[in-house]
């Protein structure tokens, strides 16, 4: 691996903390603080992303220190460690600083296309922004991240990616409820990447704090390595950056939507300046169709960050970013058109990525009314997000309708619902007629972006318990599969969850706990 590549570009251009002091603090006019790795001894290579570490530029693992570099064991002499300070809004509410609890950056790499990624261990430590927790982090929540986040770069969805996953060879106590029920896990360190980890929050933090000069050095940066499409010499520019940063939000929650992905914790800290998914703690694909349904049980009963309310709270999160920029615009009535015309640009998106996943050529007019019509459907019967679109897709002329679409219910249908269901699917068909390209042309445009595979809870659930007695076989099967989402290479995984798994803890709601 060429780790001698790597390099901190931030030590250059930000106010930081050098001291190396580990006690968990405030960290007032500075904008990271150096932090060493815990340098687990007994830490063992569970898993390494050889695909990634070529595409960014750190090749294949060679020798002892490069597993020991995976390993959070020892670092090279050029790799000076560091944690960033950011603040947020979490569940709605002001929190004030929060930074890297559990991450800890070892600085960037460039490849042979001049692309910058950084790289950063997360559960390797305490930093100064752990608020007194232990910087760890368990096996389960490592598999659940590692997994999780490649399956999303695979289904076309912008993500954060994990290079390795490896045993801390530690013993980590855990509360996963939140009841008392406090148990000891096994712990584990994966190394994760990003084109850049920046947040909201960065950007909220030098605002609160009044940090001015650092806030138009960060804007600028960003800018400049993240948005070259903006003129960097514009005095537009940081109006224009807002605007870009909404677009980006808007497509990855599109794209969420497109999967049935639900976040579960869309805290301002937990929202990339670069429209990425990050941050993968109590998320979920849905299994049946659920506007109401959280991947959170922290986040009962209130249901802030519900399946169907993204977009409203990625709409409320740049409100918050717009507060952090206003003293580098400083035009209310600019920010507020900016905002007020999201809503019309993401429904737009949002519309013609369901026209996509039913297969029509292009979005009509009418196809709002159709949507609310399958939107109303789907809540009524019970039906799982993903099968159903398969078996759309599949659906051929003179076919039983209910039967064909027997193994997505997770309920018995009456007769009104089956009733439904009919008329639905023949209503489509009619809409499906309007289209000027061929039926397998159109489920061309359904296979492109319907996946027969998407990472289940219940099989999370399933490999977590078998890594933690030392099996790989569903790990090795699942990273199989999510590399390729849209073909169905393991039958056996593309079904609704099982009756079995109703209920249990970590097959549908998880608890932040991690």
């Amino acid at each position: 691996m060429n780790l001698d590549k790597i390099t901190q570009r931030y030590f250059d251009l930000f106010p930081g903390d050098f001291s190396g002091n580990p006690v968990q603090r405030q960290t007032p006019n500075f904008f990271f603080a150096l932090t060493d790795i815990y340098g687990f001894k007994k830490a063992q290579l569970l898993h390494f992303n050889e695909n990634l570490s070529e595409e960014i530029g750190f090749g294949k693992i060679e020798n002892q220190e490069d597993t020991d570099f995976l390993n959070a064991t020892k670092l090279p002499e050029n790799v000076k460690t560091f944690s960033t300070a950011y603040a947020g809004h979490q569940f709605g509410q002001w929190a004030g600083q929060l930074g890297d609890g559990r991450a800890i950056y070892a600085g960037e790499i460039e490849n042979s296309n001049g692309n910058f990624t950084e790289i950063q261990w997360k559960g390797a430590g305490a930093t100064p922004y752990s608020r007194h927790a232990d910087g760890r982090a368990v096996l389960r929540s490592s598999i659940r991240e590692y997994l999780m986040s490649e399956a999303m770069f695979h289904l076309g969805i912008p993500t954060t990616r994990a290079l390795s996953l490896s045993l801390s060879g530690e013993k980590v106590a855990r509360d996963i409820m939140y009841n008392g029920n406090v148990d000891f896990e096994q712990g584990a360190v994966i190394i994760r990447t990003s084109e850049t980890f920046l947040r909201f929050g960065h950007f909220e933090l030098l605002a609160a704090r009044n940090e001015l000069d650092t806030l138009q050095k960060l804007a600028d940066f960003t800018i400049e390595n993240y948005f070259p499409e903006i003129d960097k010499n514009s005095t537009e520019k940081y109006l224009e950056f807002f605007k870009k940063v909404g677009e980006k939000t808007a497509d990855m929650i599109v794209e969420w939507i497109r999967v049935g992905f639900t976040h579960g914790v869309m805290n301002t800290d937990n929202m990339s300046i670069i429209g990425n998914t990050i941050d993968y703690g109590p998320f979920s694909f849905l299994d049946e169709y659920n506007l109401n349904f959280t991947s959170n049980t922290t986040d009962l009963p209130g249901r802030r960050y519900a399946f169907g309310k993204q977009a409203h709270i990625a709409h409320w999160n740049l409100i918050q970013l717009a507060n952090a920029l206003f003293p580098l615009i400083k035009d209310e009535a600019a920010l507020e058109k900016i905002l007020i015309d999201y809503s019309e640009m993401f429904w737009k998106k949002h519309d013609e990525m369901m026209a996509k996943k039913f297969g029509f050529e292009k979005l009509e007019r009418y196809d709002a009314d159709f949507f609310t019509s399958w939107q109303k459907l789907m809540e009524e019967i019970s039906t799982d997000y993903t099968l159903f679109f398969n078996l759309l897709e599949s659906l051929e002329e003179g076919t039983d309708i209910v039967e064909h679409f027997k193994k997505s219910f997770y309920q018995n249908l009456n007769k009104e619902q089956e009733t439904l269901l009919i008329e639905f699917v023949e209503n489509y068909k009619q809409r499906l007629s309007y289209n000027q390209i061929s039926k397998e042309e159109s489920r061309k445009i359904m296979q492109k972006v319907n996946p027969k595979f998407v990472l289940r809870n219940y099989l999370l659930y399933d490999c977590i318990a078998e890594m933690e007695e030392g099996k790989t076989e569903l790990f090795d099967k699942l990273w199989n599969a999510l590399q390729k989402p849209y073909e169905e290479i393991y039958p056996e995984f593309s079904v609704k969850r099982p009756e079995k798994y109703e209920g249990v803890v970590g097959c549908s709601s998880l608890s932040c706990s991690s």
